[in-house]
């Protein structure tokens, strides 16, 4: 009883700390999903053009990207647009930015295989029954190709959010404040090299234990309608 009284006081103590970089977390996922997701609808639109340029320069970004790990690109963005921005430009230039920035970046590569995967998987009828209702490429591609896929492709898009979720950890090397960095705090405080990182790791697998459930029952909702 004495040791979970003491893990009790420990955790509550901490609490606070712990949810803030929680916070943290959320936040640069979340950032990384939506301006990724962005980014990656252009890619995949540009690697399934028939310019073949822009495919070039598309599957090129997407290669590199995914053939590089996280952590080399966030030291790439961050150290390297810290010396092309002007120092006034503070908002620019914070690690919070920088850092949720490398992550979309490197998220948009991975969301525009899902994307172009999800534009493939529809049927081509589709397409042409749009095209015969009047409507031209553009149109028939926002209003009936990609609702569809984007259909198909939402629990891989949640499992992209999951997995940056577990990968922004690596942002506490640049000295963003997210739920690593906070562990890593409460490490060197109380000198306990291990207590510190399993409660991190708990609040981790509740963020993306509570996601997963999260999407499988929206799947279930999707599949009934």
């Amino acid at each position: 009883m004495e040791i979970i009284a003491k893990q009790f006081a420990f955790a509550s103590r901490y609490l606070p700390t712990y949810l803030k970089g929680a916070v943290t977390t959320v936040e640069l996922s979340i950032i990384g999903v939506l301006l990724g997701f962005t980014i990656g609808i252009i890619l995949a639109l540009m690697k399934i053009s028939r310019i073949k340029i822009l495919n070039i320069l598309s599957s090129i970004y997407i290669e590199i990207v995914r053939g590089t790990p996280m952590l080399v690109q966030i030291m790439i963005v961050y150290f390297g647009l810290k010396k092309i921005i002007p120092e006034q430009f503070t908002l620019l230039t914070a690690p919070m930015f920088l850092c949720a920035l490398s992550i979309s970046l490197n998220s948009a590569a991975y969301v525009a295989e899902i994307i172009r995967s999800g534009i493939s998987s529809v049927d081509s009828g589709q397409m042409e029954a749009a095209r015969s209702l009047g409507l031209n490429k553009k149109q028939a591609m926002i209003n009936v190709i990609m609702p569809q896929a984007i259909k198909n492709i939402l629990p891989a898009l949640v499992n992209e959010f999951i997995t940056l979720i577990k990968e922004s950890s690596i942002t506490y090397t640049v000295g963003v404040g997210e739920l690593m960095y906070a562990g890593k705090s409460i490490s060197s405080a109380t000198f306990d090299l291990v207590r510190p990182f399993i409660f991190t790791a708990c609040i981790y697998f509740i963020m993306t234990f509570s996601l997963s459930k999260a999407m499988g029952l929206l799947e279930r909702r999707l599949a009934n309608d």
